[in-house]
């Protein structure tokens, strides 16, 4: 018999706004289990993990937690105030019992000394203080939602290891695949107010929830095609015209009213991204930069070149200057020393990290047009402002909203609406995956596989780095950057290591023999990236047309007459001819490797 759960929430029920949040969500936590919480942003999440920490009460339904058994809840925005350093806020969350020692090499080992005031600190600094206070008693639950937010890499994968040694339960809300992947063995999806749990790690629960999906459209499309069976044996049956068969009425009515009643999923972020003119073959180069502050070398001696099509990912711990040399290589800051060359016709996308391009007293409307009508140019075409609104699951009554009503996730879906409505052939991304759920990262992955110029991003999600990038520029320390090929996993096998720690956090990696970040063996990979995947999917297809151009090129140069007719235009075509099968050429090694590559993958 399985043992009794330590937490148990049954039936939940909640409504704002006269619309149902959750509608019979459940949760049940045993000892030991890793349970990963999914949804798209506004489905509840993070209040369903709050009832169950005992924070909000339930319209209806029961909580049960066994008697004695300890909860901790790490929420998104934790509150510091009321304490006047990191020690004593993380101190004040200890039980009679607890080990003090071990506030001190969480909060060590975080990167803090204790000492901080909280009225001084950053965002990803408030988040880690939260993180000592919830692991330090060691409870029997851990509530966590978005642990990850504004954690740098190197803090991810500390808090992943220590995770994976803890004995307590887990509850895991976090828009990081990678993380969820790794910790999770178990998955609640929160969908349409009701929960359906998949008794395996979040690795296995996408292509679950497409099938789920899947066969949810075709029983709403029986049941249509039985409701239009009813509708015509209503209109046109012998037995309906003469007796009125009531019984059948009223299972046409349940039918109806079901149909009515069922909760469509929600719909997808449309993203369209508005191409600029073809920039130059050469977008950047550096040559031998170096960029201080106060003496501090940032970026040292640096140089590299990228070419238009390249898709280049920044890595470095919080401090390491990522946002200073993305600076530097789009032309917004001069180098101290070295040269930058910004390519012909380049024309600049960014999506700023820190929302500071949001004037919180603006409309969403204004925030969209600029303040110049209602109309949006996207992708060569005029679209209405609520229209596009849409595409990024804004509603229409949000237009008049001023941007200080926007959650989190909803501001980071403006502010790609912004990015992708500008004009561009260079997209510079600083964080962009901040605040967005599952779903939408999915469609962002995708567009910047298909968008046709270059994309320079910085990311602390390993996931999203190894679908999206074909190199990585990472901190070496003092100023130091590396360019590696590939994904961040790619980095990882190459380089030996992960993304190194700065401050505390590296200088205490001693003081407890945990495992590592810097130092855990890189992670296998086990699908090709969405960038590999594309190109394996379209390269036959190129290769064809590569085939059929040769073919056309060797017909024109059979003819005779055509040197002493044009020797100009045979010359060209001959050129043509030599270019296209050097082509053709690299794009069958490209398909084989990545044939043999996904064969291995998929062997091992």
């Amino acid at each position: 018999m399985a043992p009794p759960p330590l937490l148990l929430l049954k039936d939940i029920r909640l409504t704002f706004g006269g619309s149902p949040l959750l509608d019979g969500a459940e949760i049940s936590v045993s000892a030991g289990e890793r349970l990963g919480l999914v949804g798209r942003n506004g489905s509840g999440k993070s209040t369903l993990l709050k009832i169950a920490a005992g924070l909000v009460e339930a319209d209806d339904g029961a909580r049960f937690v066994q008697p004695g058994a300890t909860i901790r809840y790490l929420p998104q925005e934790p509150d510091l105030s009321g304490f006047a350093t990191t020690r004593a806020y993380v101190e004040a969350g200890l039980a009679p019992g607890d080990d003090e020692h071990r506030a001190s090499y969480l909060l060590m080992a975080l990167g803090l000394t204790g000492d901080e005031a909280p009225a001084t600190l950053s965002g990803g600094e408030a988040r880690r203080a939260a993180l000592a206070r919830t692991l330090a008693p060691e409870p029997d639950i851990l509530l966590l939602d978005e642990p990850t937010n504004h954690l740098d890499l190197p803090a991810i994968e500390w808090l992943e290891a220590e995770l994976k040694s803890s004995r307590s339960a887990l509850v895991l809300i976090s828009h990081d695949r990678r993380f969820l992947e790794n910790l999770t063995r178990a998955t609640l999806w929160l969908d349409r107010g009701r929960t359906r749990k998949l008794e395996k790690g979040f690795g296995a629960f996408e292509a679950w929830r497409d099938e789920q999906l899947a066969q949810e459209e075709l029983e709403r499309h029986k049941l249509d095609r039985q409701i239009e069976r009813e509708k015509d044996w209503l209109r046109y049956g012998v037995t309906a015209r003469r007796k009125r068969n009531m019984g059948r009425l009223r299972a046409l009515d349940d039918l109806r009213e079901k149909r009515r009643t069922q909760r469509k999923a929600q719909g997808s972020v449309q993203l369209t991204v508005t191409e600029g003119a073809t920039s130059g073959a050469l977008v950047v180069e550096a040559k031998r930069v170096s960029k201080a502050y106060d003496g501090r070398p940032i970026v040292a001696d640096f140089s590299t070149r990228i070419a238009r099509g390249d898709r280049i990912g920044l890595v470095g711990a919080n401090g390491a200057g990522k946002t200073t040399l993305l600076n530097l290589l789009t032309g917004a800051l001069a180098p101290d020393d070295g040269v930058i060359r910004v390519g012909a016709n380049v024309e600049i996308a960014t999506l700023d990290q820190k929302r500071a391009s949001l004037d919180p007293s603006t409309t969403l409307r204004d925030a969209l047009t600029h303040g110049r009508g209602d109309t949006v140019e996207v992708g060569g075409q005029t679209k209405h402002v609520v229209s596009y609104m849409k595409d990024f699951l804004f509603d229409p009554e949000q237009a008049g909203s001023p941007l200080s009503a926007l959650s989190g996730g909803e501001r980071g879906r403006l502010l790609l609406a912004r990015a992708l409505a500008q004009r561009s052939n260079l997209l510079v991304l600083d964080e962009p995956t901040n605040d967005l759920d599952l779903e939408t990262l999915d469609l962002l992955q995708e567009m910047i596989g298909e968008y046709p110029g270059t994309v320079i991003l910085v990311s602390h999600d390993r996931d999203f780095l190894d679908r999206t990038v074909d190199a990585v520029i990472a901190s070496e320390g003092g100023g130091r950057w590396q360019e590696y090929a590939g994904g961040y996993a790619d980095m990882i096998a190459q380089r030996g290591r992960g993304v190194d720690a700065r401050g505390p956090a590296a200088a205490t990696a001693s003081e407890k023999p945990k495992p590592a970040a810097s130092a855990a063996p890189p992670t296998a990979r086990k699908k090709l990236s969405f960038k590999d995947q594309h190109a394996l999917d379209t390269l036959p297809k190129r290769i064809e047309e590569l085939e059929a151009e040769i073919a056309r090129l060797a017909a024109k140069l059979a003819d005779p007459q055509l040197y002493a007719r044009d020797p100009k235009a045979s010359a060209k075509t001959s050129d043509d001819l030599a270019k296209v099968e050097t082509e053709k050429a690299a794009a069958e090694e490209r398909w084989l490797e990545l044939e043999m590559m996904r064969e291995e993958l998929a062997a091992g």
